[in-house]
């Protein structure tokens, strides 16, 4: 099974109020791990960095200055998400800003119906809890000691691990449903491979030794007022 998971960076909260999307990195996934194939690009945002935005992202109107617009690299990031179901943080942001850059793009938008988002999935196994990406990744014991500032590409890989662990660890696609399952019937006993026999050993003497017996005789006799010569 192929699955896409994905990041942004945008030069603020809502593409319906001009904002734009400057970032975007893409992890794939096939059963449930990382294949190492990726998808990663900076775009030109066409207007302005608003200074809160870039204190989050660390992407000044400077360094995007040189980026490709965002239509001269959306065949390529269309090729790369093929098909796949596309797992995201707070995955409607995600979807609504690429839509919108597909949309001025002339490109058809993606299906809602493709999207995970690993914020409802975390709210399901963890009611009450903390649903930030850095407090789940603390939650499932994930490094993020080199993530200074967001950044797509880093906290998309950050998720990948995320969401490995979230939908069962790293055991999913070892085989271990299917061995469960081979054992058994009723050739299960015949099939699974005998224990090696062990070697026979003689008991071992463990009957306390006449001098033993006569220490503890003293032992008892020496105890002050002892509970079992207590009147019921």
């Amino acid at each position: 099974m192929r699955e896409i998971i994905f990041d942004t960076e945008t030069t603020g909260l809502d593409p319906k109020a001009g904002h734009r999307l400057v970032e975007i990195g893409c992890i794939e996934l096939v059963d449930r791990r990382e294949s190492g194939r990726t998808f990663h690009a900076y775009f030109h945002p066409e207007r302005d960095m608003p200074a809160e935005a870039e204190a989050v992202h660390g992407l000044s109107i400077q360094f995007l200055s040189d980026k490709p617009l965002f239509a001269s690299r959306v065949d390529d990031l269309i090729e790369f998400l093929g098909d796949a179901p596309l797992v995201a943080h707070n995955a409607a942001f995600d979807f609504g800003f690429v839509n919108a850059e597909l949309a001025r793009a002339g490109r058809p938008a993606l299906d809602m119906g493709r999207m995970c988002c690993t914020v409802q999935m975390a709210r399901k196994l963890h009611p009450g809890g903390k649903h930030s990406l850095d407090a789940l990744c603390t939650r499932y014991g994930i490094d993020r000691s080199h993530r200074i500032k967001h950044g797509a590409l880093l906290d998309a890989e950050l998720l990948a691990h995320l969401y490995i662990e979230m939908t069962g660890g790293r055991q999913i696609g070892l085989g271990l449903a299917a061995d469960a399952a081979a054992g058994r019937g009723a050739d299960a006993d015949r099939a699974r491979p005998s224990a090696p026999a062990r070697p026979f050993r003689e008991p071992r003497p463990h009957a306390a030794t006449p001098a033993e017996l006569a220490r503890h005789t003293e032992f008892v006799a020496a105890l002050n007022q002892p509970l079992w010569h207590d009147s019921p």
